[in-house]
């Protein structure tokens, strides 16, 4: 959202993770589709890419993972993987998702989803 749904910003990933751990929290995993390291096509704009790559190198970036199939590309269900690090390591989702399709896949995530679901906005560079 920090792009304005025009960019996919790398800076708002990168403030949002500041924003947390400025705060004492050191536990942050964030996921981002494979196909986010590509070299950007005019549809798919993505501003200072090279943030992923810091992040990932600190440990704090994990990129899903995505492959091409008869020149299509086919991405896995990352929300799954989101949910499901979350739930197992008793920790919070950050997203402006509401998940509602995994809340039907196991119980126990429906109430994890319903307590631990933190949404966010930006205002400009404010997190």
């Amino acid at each position: 959202s920090h792009g304005n749904k025009e960019v996919f910003s790398c800076r708002g990933i990168l403030l949002a993770v500041q924003w947390f751990w400025d705060r004492g929290h050191k536990d942050i995993t964030v996921f981002v589709p494979s196909w986010r390291k590509e070299q950007p096509r005019p549809d798919v704009l993505i501003t200072d890419q090279y943030i992923l790559h810091d992040l990932e190198k600190k440990k704090i970036l994990v990129f899903t993972p995505s492959r091409r199939v008869g020149g299509k590309r086919v991405v896995c269900y990352d929300d799954r993987f989101i949910v499901k690090l979350a739930h197992e390591s008793d920790g919070i989702v950050v997203s402006n998702d509401t998940y509602r399709d995994l809340q039907n896949e196991r119980p126990e995530w429906k109430k994890f989803i319903e307590e631990r679901l933190l949404m966010y906005s930006f205002v400009n560079d404010k997190y």
